[in-house]
């Protein structure tokens, strides 16, 4: 296994990390199972986050005995002192922890004020200083806002979108906070599922000696597929080049990413995977596509009232009426091509 600094924290932490959102769906056995296959191979980073429901939870229960093995990483939403300090407590119950090496705001729509002492940034200075966390993160969809925790000089740590269809842009963020010192998690490097050559996306992301992906792990089967390339490690050739510059050109521009801030939809449109499904077809096995439940999903899009709710959440600025009624057409040619 091969180990990153991050930044200035000067953690090391292995090059193959673990986002831990997608073991909500894992039953604790299996991420018990996935934890600990982890942990023999030397991987020693974990993400997670309080609105990931109970993966803070499956985590504690996996780690029990062996927090001093890990770098660990979590996650609030809060935007005050006194609300970020009440679910860091619940995430330290949870965890079966003491303490966590990295506290994340979790992508705020603006820089919050960093002078205001009931912030959020308050919040965080308050926990360090009484040894709950060790260093403060920021993690965000938006370049601005990125940028802005970048410049103040407060966060030791900056978690943003990257993958190899990431824009040069996007990649600006991560120069940024190497020239400043500041460690790099990235988050969606398979872009939230629609990036399909794991192979691709490892050595694209290794050419980056100061990025940590954290890959999104559910089943055992995943993180096995990333040891392997630890062990025998892939390079980047003409097959894999080829790779990239196909993904590269099918799917950048404005897609959805599902990272789920649409949701809820009053109309209880699946919107993450709704406004994906015209990628999924081209990129995914068609059976579950094709199934009742899945036209069923793409029925309801007749019910969107179009109140801009999910609009105004998408970190991305998507419209997300107008791309779900263009996949739903998509949708609808395929299925009478069949």
């Amino acid at each position: 296994m091969k180990y990153i600094r991050l930044g200035k924290t000067d953690l090391m932490v292995s090059r193959t990390s673990i986002g831990a959102l997608p073991i909500q769906r894992t039953e604790q056995t299996e991420v018990t199972k996935i934890i600990n296959t982890a942990l023999d191979a030397g991987v020693n980073f974990f993400d997670t986050a309080r609105l990931y429901t109970d993966s803070e939870s499956k985590l504690g229960v996996a780690l029990s005995g062996k927090r001093e093995k890990v770098v660990l990483a979590t996650k609030s939403m809060a935007e005050t002192k006194d609300q970020l300090l009440k679910e860091l407590e619940a995430s330290l119950r949870e965890l079966k922890t003491d303490y966590v090496d990295i506290m994340q705001l979790h992508n705020p729509k603006v820089f919050p004020d960093q002078d205001d002492p009931n912030s959020p940034i308050a919040g965080l200075d308050y926990a360090k200083k009484a040894g709950m966390i060790r260093f403060a993160g920021l993690t965000n969809h938006s370049r601005d806002v990125a940028t802005e925790a970048i410049r103040s000089g407060i966060f030791d740590t900056i978690q943003f979108p990257l993958s190899m269809i990431s824009c040069d842009e996007d990649w600006d963020i991560a120069k940024m906070c190497r020239k400043l010192d500041i460690g790099v998690i990235a988050m969606k490097a398979m872009s939230g599922g629609l990036i399909t050559n794991a192979k691709a996306a490892f050595v694209y992301m290794s050419q980056y000696d100061y990025v940590v992906p954290i890959w999104g792990i559910q089943h055992l089967h995943e993180l096995e597929e990333f040891l392997d390339y630890e062990d025998s490690e892939p390079i980047m050739d003409e097959e894999i080049s080829a790779q990239v510059l196909s993904d590269k050109n099918e799917l950048s521009g404005n897609f959805c990413r599902a990272c789920g801030y649409c949701l809820p939809c009053p109309s209880g449109i699946d919107i993450p995977w709704a406004a994906r499904t015209g990628y999924l077809l081209k990129r995914m096995p068609l059976e579950p596509l094709l199934a009742p439940e899945w036209q069923e999903k793409m029925k309801k899009i007749d019910d969107c009232v179009e109140c801009g709710a999910c609009k105004s959440r998408c970190p991305y600025g998507l419209d997300a009426p107008v791309l779900l009624r263009k996949m739903q057409q998509e949708y609808t040619n395929f299925i009478a091509s069949r």
